[in-house]
């Protein structure tokens, strides 16, 4: 399957969200890149670094989330992610999202502080209001 539950398909509702969490990242490594390390991430010669980078952080986070997935920190962590991620899910299109995002900051910088506020937003309604994280796909609004 293509979209639905995150165990069972590739894409579900928090697909969204790593395609905006790629654009807020992605601006981050920008600015650390072009001021900390004097290198210019539009640079074609140096656009490997900055994705590589971004990729690197990706697998990093989805690797916590497997374990936060598996029940690391407890039975209310596990239940709220709501099972373990389909494989294609968490090592292909979670990262190409991320990496669209990326890309998306490269280009247009300016939408980054609407993408954070929007992200700010979800995350907030997301955990403190909705039980768990599959909780829109059970109600069949996406």
């Amino acid at each position: 399957m293509i979209w639905g539950l995150k165990s069972l398909t590739c894409f579900d509702v928090w697909s969204f969200e790593h395609f905006f969490s790629g654009v807020s990242i992605g601006a981050t490594l920008l600015v650390f890149m072009e001021r900390r390390l004097k290198i210019d991430a539009h640079d074609r010669n140096h656009a490997y670094i900055y994705f590589s980078g971004l990729l690197v952080l990706t697998y990093c986070w989805e690797t916590v989330e497997h374990y936060l997935e598996t029940g690391l920190l407890g039975a209310g962590v596990s239940y709220w992610f709501q099972g373990v991620e389909f494989w294609a899910n968490r090592m292909i299109t979670d990262p190409l999202l991320n990496l669209a995002g990326a890309w998306v900051a490269r280009r247009a910088m300016f939408i980054v502080k609407g993408v954070r506020l929007f992200i700010f937003i979800w995350l907030g309604i997301h955990i403190f209001v909705f039980p768990h994280s599959m909780y829109l796909h059970e109600l069949g609004w996406f």
